[in-house]
């Protein structure tokens, strides 16, 4: 059973207002914006009246706005383990956190800074998408895409061919879309319209994925909860049946419902069938799906399932492996043990975190953030920009109160969340500027409690110099 949709994250935990673009290191931006915008206001009702009475002052220009990220001073002090046990030792405990594990690093030398049965393999609820991201960065080139595409068939029939793009939206052109940059239905309609197709039945194309299309440790009663749908390679908006609604329940048979989208964009009243392209078919629309990097951070941020899996099969197909998800999970630990992770403590069953026999130690969680932290693997640095900020974005959104949580603004951290499961990895900035890496681990108890105990353990790495 699965957490309520107030405190579940395995589907995400995260709210539209979740979609805020608030930066953790340009927030004072925001005021500076703020005070922009009012100055102009004053300059427009200025501009309207004819002359300045006399002696007054000609009007001041409008505040401008230059948004830029600062980079952290390299030379900043250097934490000790003393440091950092006594700015948590409060924190870690609380009985909130239940059977707690967890590991704490300096993101700029790599060392362990504070831990507490850092080998011990978890549950790790959506903190298993940290092994997800990490992997497709570190093997598939950061601007690949995926091309859905349409192919004619016989009599009139277009068939259209998913090739496991989940982000494929059927909302229409200038609607918004769930995903970043998504491709859709309607131009792939106004492409054979464009053809003069006289379209008489629209098919779908399933068989570039392989394979059960539901892990067998998941809960079908999930795909109605909005946690997951039967991974198919045709899909539209994650399979959700309100296509903006992160909590929305899904669909369980997602390339039909993808077929019958494009039948109702071509105005096709008849019933969608699945049928494998012919062999040296004409395609006569396409789509493609926004880069790997963007949907690896839209999965981070919004802790989408349905993407996880999705790009774990990518990543297998990418090494030679099959299309499965079972491919997928077997190709998430090759590559990261390939790229010098220690994965002999990993079992995994899924790419997303759903699954209750996932396991892996808080120790690599940690590692694997501080390699994306520091110098190490620069191709796992565009993990960090789909992290959650505390307080702002994602499933961070409503966590850290700003008010009693010197952590909001500058913990940047993936959530996970199962019943009785609670997980935090990330990054924080301290205020003598140096960045710390964590991953910390709670079992046992209700994640309504557990969650605000992660939460104070990560916010008093902020306040702390640790020296």
């Amino acid at each position: 059973m699965r957490l309520g949709s107030t405190t579940r994250d395995s589907r995400s935990g995260r709210s539209l207002r979740s979609r805020r673009g608030v930066l953790w290191t340009v927030i004072s931006v925001v005021i500076l914006a703020l005070i922009g915008g009012g100055a102009v206001a004053v300059a427009l009702q200025l501009d309207s009246v004819d002359e300045l009475p006399p002696g007054i002052p000609p009007q001041p220009a409008a505040i401008t706005v230059n948004p830029q990220i600062n980079p952290v001073v390299p030379n900043a002090p250097e934490p000790t383990p003393a440091g950092v046990q006594q700015a948590i030792a409060d924190a870690v405990a609380d009985p909130a956190l239940g059977e707690f594990t967890g590991e704490i690093s300096d993101a700029l030398t790599g060392q362990q800074l504070w831990s507490d049965s850092p080998a011990e393999p978890r549950v790790p609820a959506s903190n298993a998408k940290i092994l997800t991201a990490a992997a497709a960065l570190l093997a598939l080139p950061h601007d690949q895409r995926i091309t859905t595409t349409v192919v004619a068939g016989p009599g009139g029939q277009v068939i259209l061919k998913g090739a496991g793009d989940p982000t494929l939206s059927a909302q229409p052109t200038g609607a918004d879309t769930f995903y970043t940059r998504a491709p859709r239905i309607a131009d792939l309609a106004a492409q054979i319209r464009k053809a003069g197709i006289d379209v008489t039945s629209v098919a779908v194309d399933t068989s570039a994925f392989t394979g059960p299309t539901m892990v067998s440790t998941w809960d079908d009663a999930d795909i109605a909860g909005g946690d997951i749908a039967p991974i198919e390679s045709l899909m539209v908006d994650g399979a959700r049946i309100e296509p903006l609604d992160e909590y929305s329940p899904r669909v369980a048979d997602p390339a039909i419902t993808a077929g019958e989208a494009l039948a109702a964009a071509l105005g096709v009243d008849v019933a969608v069938t699945e049928q494998t392209v012919p062999t040296g078919g004409q395609v006569i629309a396409q789509v493609q799906s926004a880069p790997l990097v963007t949907r690896v951070n839209d999965m981070m941020r919004f802790s989408d399932n349905v993407l996880a899996e999705t790009l774990s099969v990518e990543l297998s197909v990418a090494r030679g492996g099959p299309p499965s998800l079972a491919g997928g999970v077997s190709a998430i630990v090759a590559t990261l043990s390939q790229h010098g992770f220690d994965m002999s403590a990993v079992s995994l069953r899924d790419a997303s975190g759903l699954s209750y026999a996932n396991r892996v130690p808080a120790g690599l969680l940690d590692t694997l953030m501080g390699a994306a932290a520091g110098p190490s693997q620069p191709l796992m640095r565009s993990l960090l920009d789909g992290l959650p900020v505390a307080g702002g974005t994602g499933t961070l959104a409503e966590r850290f109160d700003p008010d009693t949580n010197p952590g909001a603004g500058w913990v940047r951290a993936k959530t996970g969340t199962l019943t009785g499961v609670s997980s935090l990895t990330g990054i924080v900035q301290t205020i003598d500027g140096r960045v710390l890496a964590f991953a910390l681990m709670s079992g046992g108890t209700s994640p309504v409690d557990a969650r605000p105990a992660l939460d104070d353990v990560a916010g008093a790495l902020r306040e702390c110099g640790c020296r």
